[in-house]
């Protein structure tokens, strides 16, 4: 696989937020949201084989890891990776964009599947690259994985509660985060504001109010 970096951090959002994490950050990404914060992935990195990231992360002190980008699942070794760190009993979230099939994570054995988190990022508007979802996907959400919509307006905002309406109820976590993680003031007032409750998590970035926008973190 061909990876840009690997860190220890903590899990900045979503049902992990705030547990120690090993980071393998992939290189190389077939989509361009305007406001992407990793796009020093989209090129350049090194190779290496499943079994050096999985040592790496046997050498690092937690069995929490984020497999994420660029986009993971565009790498060959992908599900080969995420199979070994399963069967070694860590636990998993891959971070993927809403038009890459994950189904393959439900032919996994239940006591794998239970310690993988499939967290799919629906694009909004705001992303420009809205047109690149496939909802179809969203089936294959399972318990263990989380959805989420990145938002940067109230235009944002009502695209994501319309998927949501229109396509839930989903049998995992909702997550709407504000773009850059560091004011969800807006869509905690959009989120009350609803005369019949959405059933989302207003997000946060917690890395971002932490570090700021530092690769490695």
């Amino acid at each position: 696989m061909q990876v840009t970096e690997t860190f220890l951090s903590i899990q900045g959002e979503g049902r992990r937020m705030g547990l120690p994490t090993s980071f393998v950050r992939t290189t190389g990404c077939h989509l361009r949201c305007v406001w992407c914060d990793a796009a020093y992935a989209f090129h350049g990195g090194k190779p290496q084989t499943v079994a050096q990231l999985v040592e790496w992360c046997r050498s690092q002190p937690t069995k929490e890891v984020c497999f994420t980008g660029g986009e993971p699942l565009l790498q060959k070794d992908a599900w080969a990776f995420v199979e070994a760190l399963l069967a070694d009993g860590f636990s998993v979230l891959i971070e993927t964009s809403g038009n890459l099939s994950f189904a393959h994570a439900n032919t996994l054995p239940p006591e794998h599947r239970a310690r993988l988190c499939v967290s799919m990022d629906v694009k909004c508007p705001g992303s420009k690259m809205a047109d690149k979802n496939d909802l179809t996907l969203l089936a294959d959400l399972r318990a263990p994985d989380q959805l989420k919509f990145v938002i940067v307006d109230r235009a944002d905002y009502d695209f994501s509660a319309r998927v949501v309406r229109e396509h839930g109820p989903f049998p995992c976590p909702v997550y709407f985060n504000p773009v850059g993680g560091t004011d969800a003031k807006a869509i905690t007032e959009w989120l009350l504001a609803e005369t019949k409750p959405l059933p989302v998590h207003a997000g946060l970035q917690m890395h971002k109010l932490l570090w700021g926008d530092v690769p490695g973190r």
